[in-house]
């Protein structure tokens, strides 16, 4: 991403093909109860207008899947990252024994894209431009940071066009995903990692809902405040890989992602370090490396 294109993106906002990511469908009259007990977050607010994010835990309260989650007409249509598809739609099938719900892998009937706006172009509907031959349906979401617009349509439909707004690549995604600190499976997400680590306490979970799998676990870290990790974001004038360990003392964690900052050219990133560690003491690589420098 250059310098150039990010102050457009910044200024005008963009979008970017999600078509790839897995899609299901959940039906039958027990779906928001059953789902909702599935999942981090209150399956009884999910709206047809806009997305609801949140987490599928194991029974330790560790990660196993992230989803945006809404509903249209008599079903639920889930999203999740494309790795993700084989082992969330066999894990949200192990659990429906006696419930009213029928789970369907919609992955290839539906394109999905999402637009956000810059600081002088809100997201709006009126920006996108789909045939109307074909059904689709658009809804509120805020999945990149930045309040935007996922728009569902079936996939032998016209690509849609922007107006203004830049489409962008997988690369310049993931540079921005970077920017506006949003953990990814699986690189921050994962099945060692609890959600309150990756700062997604507030996005993706509801304390006052109800069991599901892992809740107690959850709550007692909610309870105590005490998680053996936290996401920190960093940007540095030294070399930082992916995998890098940060260490104090000793290794206290680990980069998970890296980019280039298109603007000041540094290094930029995402780590997983120790609770309670000093983010501002620590150094890469080993106890005599360079010393990071956090945001």
């Amino acid at each position: 991403m250059t310098a150039d294109f990010f102050q457009q993106i910044t200024t005008h906002g963009a979008a970017v093909n999600l078509s790839s990511r897995a899609k299901f469908r959940l039906t039958g009259a027990d779906r928001i109860r059953y789902l909702n007990g599935q999942v981090t977050n209150d399956m009884r607010q999910v709206k047809p207008a806009e997305s609801l994010y949140a987490c599928v835990t194991d029974v330790k309260g560790r990660i196993a899947a992230d989803a945006f989650v809404h509903a249209k007409g008599d079903s639920l249509l889930l999203d999740a990252e494309p790795d993700l598809r084989e082992t969330l739609g066999m894990r949200l099938e192990r659990y429906i024994v006696a419930d009213d719900v029928e789970l369907t892998d919609v992955t290839e009937d539906w394109q999905l894209w999402h637009v956000w706006g810059g600081t002088d172009t809100p997201a709006s509907t009126e920006s996108i431009h789909c045939s109307n031959e074909f059904p689709h349906h658009s809804l509120r979401s805020s999945r990149f940071g930045t309040p935007g617009i996922d728009l569902w349509l079936p996939t032998s439909a016209t690509i849609p066009t922007f107006d203004a707004i830049p489409i962008l690549s997988d690369a310049d995604l993931e540079t921005w995903r970077i920017l506006q600190k949003i953990p990814r499976w699986p690189h921050e997400l994962n099945a060692e990692t609890f959600p309150p680590e990756a700062g997604l306490e507030a996005r993706a979970m509801n304390f006052t809902k109800g069991c599901y799998i892992g809740q107690e676990v959850l709550s007692r870290i909610k309870t105590t405040g005490k998680m053996p990790r936290e996401m920190i974001a960093f940007e540095s004038n030294v070399e930082v890989n992916a995998g890098d360990e940060l260490w104090i003392d000793k290794a206290v964690g680990k980069v998970t992602s890296v980019n280039q900052h298109p603007a000041t050219g540094q290094t930029i990133g995402l780590a997983m370090i120790r609770q309670g560690s000093a983010p501002d003491a620590l150094l890469v690589g080993s106890s005599t490396g360079p010393l990071l420098t956090s945001l």
